[in-house]
């Protein structure tokens, strides 16, 4: 493992070396993007765990995953993923139904 290691240091070191990058930290977001293009799999995974870790809202995370709302809610069903919904109080409620009344 550590030559496979010290073989992608080497590669990184020459991408910037010659001028296709600015910094290591560069060609290591555009490869983990690049990974997530090709993988939409991983792109839904990476967003269920940030929804799942209150990290992102809902449609963050939908953003992420590169679907609408509807079909994110949908993949969360198919994977078990319960949905907290926060209800509003039964007053206020009562006083907007009394207001369209």
């Amino acid at each position: 493992m550590e030559a496979l290691s010290a073989d992608i240091d080497r590669k990184l070191k020459a991408l910037v070396r010659a001028g296709y990058y600015s910094s290591e930290l560069e060609v290591i977001k555009d490869a983990i993007s690049s990974l997530f293009r090709e993988n939409a799999q991983l792109k839904i995974s990476a967003a269920i765990e940030l929804y799942k870790k209150d990290e992102v809202s809902l449609s963050k995370a939908a953003e992420l995953a590169g679907m609408t709302t509807i079909e994110f809610k949908e993949i969360l069903g198919k994977r078990g993923v319960i949905r907290e919904i926060e209800a509003r109080p039964t007053k206020e409620i009562d006083k907007k139904l009394r207001k369209y009344l």
